[in-house]
């Protein structure tokens, strides 16, 4: 067997120049921002808990009630889709717009009681899906904070051409959200409806642990079918379980399933961030518009409570508590409270919810607010 060697001396030269190469490369910033998220564990076959569709990383194949429509904008340098539902009346016109913000596990379609419940009295409904949620793009580096989002949803409404202040409603996150966006735009609100929002109290102020971004994600990884659906039946709807529930936990466990799992993973990831760090708590007595704060009793909704210690854990979430507390520091507010509903009210009992809904919008602005 013949084997070459080099000259001792070249290959030490030759061995000093590629060292000295390797420590003067470094990648330009471009390459840097455009890397991939770093990778997670590939997708596993279903569990038994997990059987079910599965949806594009947009919510391909999971149909809304109304056409869906897309903005199309450039934010943080990105070419950026918002999808949206914009409904007509379907009664003789008011005038009026009601934008729907939707929460973190509900898109835009779950508001579809609500929405004819008030395009049927004369409004025009919007309701978007935010960018990093459902039918919305699903950015890999972006800077989630509620005045980005607030800033995308004012630049929808200035493309439809929605130019007079609107009502706002806003469940869960969206209720966050509904919050930002009238703080920075208050001309443009003309009443806002808080359906059980988050961020009624600071969990990182009351000692719930912080929990990283990869954390997050890890965790998201793991979503089911199961798993959501048990939490939405304790949190969500009171303990109670219907078939009319079950699409909606088969929306969120099929993104999932689906061939965009990681890119939905990684952006709730990034999303929880924001709602963890971001609180509005502390500015609600700046809300300068009529505001109509609607409580299920029994919701218990408090993010990160898992990671908290058990005495600390079992004080967070007190809807009943939180939702008074908030309507004592909105100059113009009006509580209604459901002894007997969990966190989504509009979706666990329609009839009641939308009763009390169109009844405090058909009062003259500027009316008394009841305790």
């Amino acid at each position: 067997m013949t084997r070459f060697l080099a000259p001792l001396p070249a290959l030490a030269m030759a061995c000093a120049l590629v060292a000295a190469l390797a420590a003067s490369w470094t990648p330009s910033v471009a390459a840097v921002a455009e890397a991939a998220p770093p990778s997670r564990p590939s997708p596993t076959a279903p569990t038994a808990d997990d059987t079910g569709p599965a949806y594009g990383p947009e919510l391909e194949g999971f149909d809304y009630p109304w056409p869906v429509q897309r903005f199309r904008f450039t934010s943080q340098g990105q070419a950026l889709d918002m999808a949206y539902m914009d409904v007509a009346p379907t009664a003789a016109p008011n005038g009026r717009v009601a934008v729907l913000l939707h929460g973190k596990n509900f898109c835009a379609a779950t508001w579809q009681a609500t929405i004819t419940a008030l395009s049927g009295v004369g409004y025009r409904v919007i309701a978007p899906d935010q960018v990093g949620f459902w039918k919305s793009s699903k950015p890999a580096r972006y800077q989630f904070s509620f005045q980005q989002l607030a800033a995308n949803t004012q630049a929808l409404l200035a493309s439809l051409g929605v130019d007079g202040p609107v009502t706002l409603v806003g469940h869960s996150t969206g209720g966050m959200l509904a919050v930002r966006y009238a703080l920075m735009y208050p001309g443009d609100v003309e009443r806002l409806v808080l359906v059980d929002p988050i961020g009624l109290e600071d969990w990182a102020a009351k000692g719930v642990p912080w929990r990283s971004v990869d954390q997050w994600d890890q965790r998201e990884l793991g979503t089911t079918a199961g798993r959501i659906r048990e939490y939405e039946r304790t949190t969500y709807y009171a303990g109670q379980w219907r078939p009319d529930f079950e699409p909606w936990v088969q929306m969120l466990a099929g993104l999932y399933r689906g061939p965009g799992r990681e890119a939905v993973a990684w952006d709730s990831a990034l999303l929880y961030d924001m709602i963890t760090t971001q609180p509005v708590v502390y500015e609600l007595d700046r809300l300068a518009m009529p505001v109509l704060l609607m409580i299920g009793d029994k919701d218990t909704t408090a993010i990160g409570k898992d990671l908290a210690p058990p005495a600390l854990r079992a004080s967070l979430g007190d809807y009943p508590a939180l939702g008074r507390a908030a309507a004592a520091r909105i100059p113009h507010a009006r509580l209604v409270e459901f002894a007997d509903l969990g966190h989504a009210p509009q979706i666990q009992a329609p009839d009641a919810f939308h009763a009390a809904l169109l009844g405090w919008l058909t009062e003259p602005l500027g009316g008394p607010a009841a305790p």
